[in-house]
């Protein structure tokens, strides 16, 4: 019982790390998206876009990320659940709330990395960063 009990924990650890870094990469990437975006952003707020369109722009192109991104990742974890169904204990390898909960939080670190990042680049008054490329 104390290996089994052994090898629960040491899977929870890295679960919890894997988690960790997924989040931290996909914040990094949205991030990345939505800084390359800022001189795009700050063209068309000095044409005249109001601030709630531009942001809404970004969060889109971070919506369809994050959706290429979770479809991608449950694909890759579906096929690769038969390795794992022998180490799990009372849980089936599919389980649809494990899926859905990872799957909601990466999706909103997501998603609030591209939200500040854009809101961040709607602040900047225009002219300056026109000036600043």
């Amino acid at each position: 019982m104390a290996e089994s009990r052994r090898q629960t924990w040491l899977i929870g650890v890295f679960t919890a790390v894997a988690l960790a870094l997924a989040a931290l990469g996909s914040y990094g990437v949205m991030f990345c998206s939505a800084v390359q975006s800022t001189h795009d952003m700050s063209v068309r707020m000095a044409l005249g876009s109001r601030s709630g369109d531009v942001l809404w722009l970004v969060l889109g192109k971070g919506i369809l990320l994050i959706a290429g991104g979770l479809a991608v990742g449950l694909a890759g974890a579906f096929a690769l659940t038969r390795l794992l169904s022998s180490l799990l204990f009372g849980v089936k390898a599919t389980d649809p709330l494990t899926f859905a909960v990872v799957s909601v939080s990466l999706g909103a670190v997501a998603l609030m990395a591209g939200y500040i990042r854009a809101r961040r680049a709607t602040k900047i008054n225009p002219i300056e960063a026109l000036r600043y490329e």
